[in-house]
C-alpha cells in the first residue's frame, strides 16, 4: 500500500536556492531509496521549520527510510524532528489530482529563494 511520510523538523536554514546547492549530493541519495516514489521539500522561513513529505510504494520501505533519515537528521545537530506515516487512499488522491499538481518544473526559472 502507499504510504506517505512527513517530516518536520525545527531549522536555521539555509534557504532555497542556497539549501539547495548545498544539498544537492542528499538529494540524489534521497532519490535512489529504495521504494521511494517522489520526495517534496518543505520551507516555513517565518517558523523556522523544514521538512518533506515522501511517497513510498509501501510501509516497510516508509519505515526503513524514516529510521534512516531521523539517524542522518541527529547526526546534522536537527532536534525536535517529527516523523508521521500515513496510508495513502489512491482513489481519492486522483480526484484531487495528486502528482499533476507539480508537473514538469525548470530548475533554473523555479522559485527557490
Amino acid at each position: 500500500m502507499l504510504t506517505a511520510l512527513l517530516f518536520r523538523f525545527p531549522f536555521p536554514g539555509p534557504w532555497g536556492k542556497e539549501l539547495a546547492q548545498a544539498v544537492r549530493g542528499l538529494a540524489h541519495d534521497i532519490a535512489t531509496e529504495p521504494g521511494l516514489a517522489w520526495k517534496i521539500w518543505l520551507e516555513d522561513r517565518a517558523a523556522g521549520h523544514a521538512g518533506g513529505i515522501y511517497l513510498f510504494e509501501e510501509a516497510a520501505a516508509a519505515e526503513r527510510y524514516r529510521e534512516k533519515h531521523e539517524r542522518r537528521l541527529a547526526a546534522m545537530g536537527l532536534a525536535g524532528v517529527t516523523a508521521n506515516a500515513f496510508s495513502v487512499n489512491s482513489e481519492l488522491s486522483v480526484l484531487t489530482m495528486a502528482g499533476a499538481a507539480l508537473g514538469p518544473i525548470d530548475i533554473q526559472d523555479s522559485n527557490l529563494d
